[in-house]
């Protein structure tokens, strides 16, 4: 499936809750979830369990780019589609960071 196919389905199957439920309140629920992919990532769960964990995450990434009007495909091959942003390699050539949030930008 391609991304933009997942992000319809889940749009189709959740977007008027999520709408409705606006972007703050739903933002909150995608935090809820990256915490309970870190309690996974961390071994505290089934490879199973870690497994949904991912996908959980990507649905609700998914929403709060759907509620914004972003098409995550287009705006990940805009982005990545050629490797590094920066640098511009695959795989990229950039000196690592310390600061977690640091993507070689």
């Amino acid at each position: 499936m391609r991304i933009s196919d997942f992000q319809k389905v889940i749009d189709d199957t959740y977007g008027p809750k999520d709408r409705k439920r606006g972007m703050e309140s739903t933002f909150l629920w995608f935090a809820e979830e990256v915490g309970e992919l870190a309690r996974a990532l961390n071994g505290r769960t089934s490879r199973e369990n870690l497994q949904l964990e991912f996908a959980d995450t990507l649905a609700w990434l998914s929403t709060l780019a759907s509620i914004a009007g972003v098409d995550l495909e287009a705006v990940a091959t805009q982005r990545y589609g050629k490797g590094c942003p920066r640098c511009k390699a695959i795989p990229c050539r950039c000196e690592e960071k310390r600061t977690p949030a640091y993507r070689c930008t």
